[in-house]
């Protein structure tokens, strides 16, 4: 009997500590956010992942009650932001925003990154999927994809496209094209999408591939010509811009997207508080007008359905990379 109690009691001592143990996490998490969050973003500034991150970032620290401060990290097609955000203390005060660029092309070309896309993040939510886009200065003498392919074809080399930098999905997408069409053109790589824009608009470079929200305002003001658009669809703001499935290139239609990543070992209170927060604001009828102007769709999914697309586009850039034999170093 008197073991069976000091069992009891034992047992009673345990679960006080573990509650006790519990208590601070806990209380924490219902006090975060207590001073500003740092979001990274691994590109320069003016392009797609810096205008996502500040629309929703500005939005979520009101809700949060704290300025989300965007700091812009670029450099290595995302590599040097992304590297930076994977050693940061996982308080939930340091976050990064992911791309198809950093999360999964960049690996699969790069094996010797300094950060596993897995391993070393926790995946908050996506906050949307956006199309991409191949854009010319106007001045190309091509006002359709198919004639600006025949001008490619007809004089190899002499077209350089411009992109956020080397592993980026726009250099993927330059690559892929090239594989496709059997077109030689020269890659020309930035910081972000920002300044690739810039030198596009300004004629050093004919053309670039680039997500579509940084490119649109330049395509509506008719500084840049849209060729073609990787989506499922025909983009509301663009009609008589073809897909890429439509003109028989199917491997370059997939979509970019932009998610919120913490560090590994974040607290699953933070993060749950993290991407409620993001939800509601992605569900607001003037956010997601904004998003859709800008070609691009909000998704606001879990954690586990974040981390599982996150898995799904790292293997599929790996796939390709080996079967197309695609070196981007």
């Amino acid at each position: 009997m008197k073991a069976a109690r000091m069992t009891a009691s034992l047992a009673g001592m345990v679960a006080v500590a573990a509650t006790l143990a519990a208590a601070p996490a806990t209380v924490f998490a219902q006090a975060y956010p207590s001073k500003p969050v740092r979001v990274i973003v691994p590109f320069a500034p003016g392009g797609s992942t810096d205008i996502i991150a500040r629309l929703v970032g500005e939005r979520m620290g009101k809700e949060l009650g704290q300025p989300f401060v965007i700091e812009n990290r670029g450099g290595g097609g995302g590599a040097i932001g992304a590297g930076e955000a994977a050693r940061a203390a996982p308080d939930g005060y340091t976050l990064s925003i992911a791309t198809v660029s950093t999360m999964a092309i960049n690996p699969a070309c790069n094996p010797k990154l300094g950060y596993d896309p897995i391993k070393d993040f926790q995946p908050v939510t996506n906050f949307a999927h956006t199309a991409n886009v191949l854009a010319v200065n106007p001045k190309v003498p091509a006002q359709d994809f198919k004639s600006f392919l025949e001008l490619a074809k007809k004089e190899p080399g002499k077209f350089s496209f411009a992109t956020s930098g080397t592993c980026s999905i726009n250099h993927f997408l330059g690559e892929l094209f090239q594989l496709g069409t059997g077109a030689k053109i020269v890659h020309i790589p930035y910081r972000g999408s920002g300044p690739a824009i810039a030198d596009v608009i300004g004629g050093q470079v004919q053309m670039l591939f680039d997500n579509l929200p940084s490119s649109m305002p330049n395509i509506q003001t008719g500084r840049l010509r849209a060729l073609a658009v990787a989506w499922n669809e025909r983009v509301d703001g663009l009609p008589n811009v073809p897909t890429f499935k439509e003109l028989g290139l199917p491997l370059m239609n997939d979509p970019a997207w932009y998610g919120l990543l913490a560090p590994a070992g974040t607290s699953m209170e933070i993060v749950n508080k993290l991407r409620d927060a993001a939800v509601k604001v992605l569900a607001d009828p003037q956010v997601r007008e904004t998003l859709s102007k800008q070609g691009a769709a909000p998704i606001g999914n879990t954690p586990a359905e974040f981390r599982t697309e996150i898995e799904k586009e790292l293997a599929k850039a790996k796939e390709v990379v080996a079967k197309q034999n695609i070196k981007l170093e």
